[in-house]
């Protein structure tokens, strides 16, 4: 799981089927102290978070492929959460 910011949308005119119904993200992931690590990730975002919002991403594999229930998906990242930005611990809502 990796911290990252959704930075803006993406639209696609052919995808996968199992893609049908997710809207696609780009997230740019986040070191511990807030700064960019890394470049830009293509994510599918169930919650329909707004840019600027921060997330929480996993490209865990199965964890994926049961979200869009299909074991031949090519989603590599996805939001599975936001963290709670009020506090001063790492709760998380879903």
């Amino acid at each position: 799981m990796n911290l990252a910011t959704v930075i803006g949308t993406a639209t696609s005119t052919v995808k996968h089927p199992s893609l049908s119904g997710w809207r696609l993200a780009v997230a740019q992931p986040l070191t511990r102290d807030g700064g960019d690590d890394g470049d830009p990730l293509l994510v599918i975002d169930g919650l329909q978070c707004p840019v600027g919002s921060r997330v929480i991403i996993t490209s865990d594999g199965a964890a994926i492929r049961d979200m869009v229930g299909a074991s031949n998906s090519p989603v590599r990242w996805a939001v599975i959460a936001q963290p709670d930005e009020n506090s001063n611990h790492n709760h998380v809502t879903k």
